[in-house]
């Protein structure tokens, strides 16, 4: 039984194909973090179909959280809240989610804050570093988002840039389906990177002219597609290795490029990056590299807290919950909400 002066929060994530539910104390410590994949249900298809991860949430969300609760070693009484992600994300999916996060909050009468879910990720950074206070620089970068933020305070952001067409983890899975890797793209790609060569071919690396800290990698993925074509019209080998790690090469040069920019410019000593894609092992050695070079320090969380689970959620509802956000049972799935939306 924890000590009562502790905060214990219950935190739920169900935005896309993890159920996933969490105990953390005190905004830093992660009591327990339990996450149930459905990877290799939705590879099926090359890639997540909605409606089939919305009736996997069902299934599985309760028997998630009482194994959270029993690892942590408490029970529904000893909360202080229920976090739950209440968007972006698949609006089947963050629904069941939010429908448990509110049954659990009104039959135990605890307090509900809904977070976003790139909140999360950024609050990720939070778990292992634990000198890591705002204000910091933060690349996002995940399936559905590439952000670059500084985070001003616990909850309080300035977009400096984002992503114009594709997410760099969108355009990993497109391409690793297109030269034949499946799904989920990502760590495959990174893999058979490792027996390419890099410089192989020269994919291009976009700038948005008027907006420099903005992404945009459409191009780069369309360069691949272009690539192959050309290889396959013309019978010349296609050596997937060779590609994988020039496409990955370009993204992370770009990624790389952008955040130390945006940190010299804002005059911040202090990097961290966040979501999937921040698991992939070359964007982690260059951004190590170039922080290193420039005198940034840097922070990254272990690679099962990039990912999607509940632990960041954990955390991000921490801070909001101290700050007094709370949520009533009006509190909806938001599959697009914004960054600093309510």
């Amino acid at each position: 039984m924890e000590n009562k002066k502790d905060t214990l929060i219950l935190a739920i994530e169900s935005s896309c194909d993890e159920t996933a539910a969490s105990v953390v104390k005190n905004g830093r410590t992660v009591l327990s973090n339990i996450i149930s994949s459905q990877i290799d249900l939705h590879k099926l298809y090359g890639g997540v179909v909605p409606e089939i991860a919305s009736r996997k949430h069902i299934e599985k969300i309760n028997q998630v959280i009482q194994e959270a609760l029993d690892a942590a070693g408490v029970t529904l009484d000893d909360l202080d809240a229920v976090g739950v992600t209440y968007g972006p994300g698949l609006v089947g999916a963050l629904l069941v989610g939010v429908a448990e996060a509110k049954a659990i909050s009104f039959a135990k009468d605890l307090p509900l804050v809904g977070v976003h879910h790139i909140e999360g990720h950024i609050s990720a950074n939070y778990i292992e570093n634990l000198d890591l206070e705002p204000p910091f620089l933060c690349l996002v970068v995940s399936g559905g988002h590439t952000h670059l933020v500084i985070v001003k305070d616990y909850g309080e952001f300035q977009i400096l840039g984002r992503t114009r067409d594709d997410a760099a983890g969108e355009a990993f899975d497109k391409v690793a389906r297109a030269i034949g890797l499946g799904y989920p793209g990502g760590p495959k790609i990174d893999r058979l990177s490792k027996e390419g060569d890099p410089y192989a071919i020269d994919f291009p690396k976009a700038k948005v002219d008027e907006a420099p800290y903005d992404f945009s990698f459409s191009g780069v993925k369309s360069a691949v597609l272009n690539h192959l074509n050309k290889c396959r019209m013309q019978g010349l080998p296609i050596k997937e290795a060779d590609i994988a790690a020039s496409f990955q090469r370009s993204v992370v040069e770009v990624l790389t490029e952008h955040a130390i920019a945006a940190a010299k410019d804002y005059h911040i000593n202090k990097l961290a990056i966040a979501g999937g894609v921040a698991s992939n092992s070359t964007l982690r050695a260059a951004m190590e590299k170039a922080c290193r070079e420039n005198q940034i320090q840097f922070y990254h969380p272990s690679p099962v807290f990039c990912t999607d689970n509940a632990a960041m959620i954990g955390v991000a509802a921490y801070y909001e919950y101290l700050k007094g956000t709370r949520h009533g049972w009006d509190l909806n799935a938001v599959p697009n909400l914004k960054l600093g939306e309510r």
